[in-house]
């Protein structure tokens, strides 16, 4: 009954979602205010029927009932409830409800915290919502059912699939899931603003908080899968270049440009098409990734699901949206207002020229990750395109783009001068020649003493554009200290987060190190100075697995720096192995052990990682999503126009 119960709240939610679809829209043409108020009411309503359909959907895992499909194909009575729950989600249906449960979500706050938008504009952006609701609903209901019954029902399931069976993978898709869907709003009120040709500073403050929030979220779901691939998977590393991996960082590179508009748009009334373009971009990519998860056009550890008519539904949609979206923007375009002119040596200039970089970043990575689908479509070739393409082409737009941010936040608001900015750029010039020479010194990598060496410019220049903010050093800098806005100290905490990361990024490129061997108990191998000895092998069982523990000694210079142990899991119901890594974390290395299969005879396949300052690179990223959080909470934007913003 509760599985029906679920069935029925979703079937309410999609008939809800079609009349929000066109009642409000409808009503704002008309100037029917009753019409439009009905947006508001729908848009609840519609979040509290989906959130009893995924209660429903929860329960019936928790309850192990392998009466519904989808509990007795991605669950098991021994499995931990924690489990057990993030199998609700750790699957091609349960995820696509999540999906339209944040999607809700974020729809049903427009009425709570939209009280002071336009009755018009509210209107046509939750008839957007509602359409992009509609559109998934039926997605769900038509092809993707999560409440299916199963006949005749099965004593047992066949449990989540043991990769998904971690921590971070339980959180990874709803705080990933929160960015791309909160992507919805920019291109909700980007259409919406469309239709009333009318895109201003105060609907681009309105929208901020929104596409903040939502990128912030991405930020943190890109993290946390990047964290886990790292120590769940067994092969060292944070990230390989994979399409879904892609696909996620492309809408973040779009998002990040979109916050540069919103900001030059809110202050000084510029860059609204900008605005728009990146607004309807930004979610179009979102739809990217969710089509490629589920399509099957692509091989990853992170996809859902391989069932091409799903994936052709999806690319519906797709279509629908970006194609409906980019035709309105090209029809009405013209109508939006172009804003004061500004010269190329300006802060406007430069957050236009940071824009340009990110786009072609985000087409660079967008086209090594589409571009052998396409070879293989029409010629039946295959090409592989991995890290060496992206370091050719992702790697110097990134190192421009940290070039220009560095003298960015410098410049002045509509015209400004490069002798301005001579001295600042000669200090920077000394600090990179200087650290960048001590670091090749000693690292003997002229690349990577280069890289640090921008990462630290980009670092001293941030603190010089705060420093300038707050006039350190001058009578008074402590009362203008607390006086700034949330957006700076936004700022501060996303730029040297980014500088963080990428000295982290650095070191793991340049400067790790690793080895393999097929080691007997008591064998030993060196990296980078470390001995790995291999002591121990433990069998043992647990709640839903049998393992086999090594243990791993480390030892540098004859002084014991501890014991690594890494796991060999054997999941019986989906007749799976999975390794666990052996790490110890420092702040300025990780040892990582990884022990393959083996016996006693021949030995254990060992791997063996030295890697520096690779906790740098989530730290970094972490600072720069809680930089967007930060930001959120400022406070009187309007009556401080000078301030800048995180960026």
């Amino acid at each position: 009954m509760i599985a029906e119960i679920g069935q029925i709240s979703l079937i309410l939610a999609l008939l809800i979602a079609v009349a929000q679809s066109i009642m409000p829209m409808w009503g704002a043409y008309r100037s029917d205010t009753r019409l439009m108020a009905f947006g508001d009411k729908a848009a609840v309503m519609q979040f509290m029927l989906i959130v009893l359909a995924f209660a429903a959907l929860t329960w019936v895992f928790i309850q192990s009932d392998f009466s519904v499909q989808l509990v007795a194909i991605n669950s098991h009575t021994d499995k931990p409830l924690l489990y057990k729950i993030s199998g609700v989600w750790g699957n091609h249906e349960g995820s696509m409800l999540l999906w339209v449960l944040i999607l809700s979500i974020y729809g049903a706050l427009v009425p709570k915290f939209g009280k002071s938008l336009p009755a018009g504009l509210k209107a046509r952006a939750l008839s957007v919502q509602g359409m992009i609701s509609a559109g998934f609903l039926g997605f769900i209901l038509f092809t993707s059912n999560p409440f299916l019954r199963l006949d005749p029902i099965p004593l047992n399931g066949q449990g989540l699939n043991p990769l998904l069976q971690d921590p971070g993978l339980a959180f990874h898709p709803p705080f990933l899931y929160l960015g791309y869907v909160g992507f919805s709003m920019a291109f909700s009120f980007s259409v919406a603003a469309l239709i009333e040709g009318r895109v201003d500073a105060v609907w681009a403050r309105w929208l901020r908080p929104w596409v903040l929030v939502a990128w912030s979220f991405l930020t943190i779901g890109i993290t946390m899968g990047s964290v886990w691939a790292y120590y769940e998977l067994g092969w060292g590393g944070w990230w390989m270049w994979d399409p879904v991996e892609n696909v996620s960082f492309l809408p973040w590179l779009v998002g990040t440009a979109l916050l540069h508009s919103i900001m030059v748009l809110g202050k000084r009334h510029s860059m609204a098409n900008w605005t728009i373009l990146l607004g309807i971009t930004a979610f179009s990519l979102s739809l990217v990734g969710t089509f490629v998860v589920r399509s099957g056009v692509l091989t990853s550890v992170h996809s859902f699901a391989v069932d091409p008519a799903r994936g052709v539904f999806i690319l519906l949609l797709l279509l629908l949206a970006t194609g409906g979206g980019l035709t309105m923007f090209a029809l009405r375009a013209h109508t939006l207002r172009g804003g004061p002119s500004f010269s190329l040596i300006s802060k406007e200039g430069g957050l236009l020229l940071n824009n340009l970089l990110l786009v072609t970043a985000t087409f660079t990575v967008f086209l090594g990750t589409f571009y052998p689908l396409l070879i293989e479509a029409f010629t039946n070739g295959k090409i592989s395109v991995g890290e060496p393409y992206f370091d050719r082409t992702f790697a110097p737009v990134m190192v421009l783009l940290i070039a220009f941010m560095g003298v960015g936040p410098l410049v002045k608001w509509r015209d400004d001068s490069l002798k301005n900015l001579r001295i600042h750029v000669l200090k920077s010039l000394f600090l990179v020649i200087v650290l960048a020479g001590l670091i090749w010194w000693f690292g003997k990598s002229l690349l990577g003493a280069l890289s640090i060496g921008f990462a630290a410019y980009l670092a001293y220049s941030t603190l010089v554009a705060f420093g300038r903010k707050i006039k350190f050093g001058q009578a008074g800098s402590w009362k203008m200290l607390k006086a700034q806005p949330a957006a700076v100290w936004g700022f501060l905490l996303a730029h040297i987060g980014i500088a963080i990361c990428m000295a982290g990024i650095t070191a793991m490129s340049v400067w790790a190190n690793d080895d393999a061997k097929v080691m007997k108990l008591g064998e030993s191998m060196s990296v980078s100075g470390y001995t790995f000895t291999l002591k121990s092998i433990t069998p043992g069982v647990d709640r839903n697995y049998q393992k086999m523990v090594a243990a791993v000694d480390v030892t540098k210079n004859e002084r014991s720096i501890g014991t690594l142990r890494s796991a060999r899991r054997f999941y019986q119901v989906r007749q799976m192995i999975t390794t666990e890594a052996g790490i110890q974390v420092r702040p300025m290395r990780n040892l990582y052990v990884g022990v393959g299969e083996g016996d006693a005879q021949k030995g254990w396949v060992v791997r063996a990682y030295v890697h520096p300052l690779v906790n740098w690179i989530w730290f970094g990223a972490l600072l720069i999503a809680l930089a967007g959080f930060v930001s959120v909470f400022d406070i009187g934007r309007s009556r401080r126009p000078e301030h800048g913003n995180v960026s």
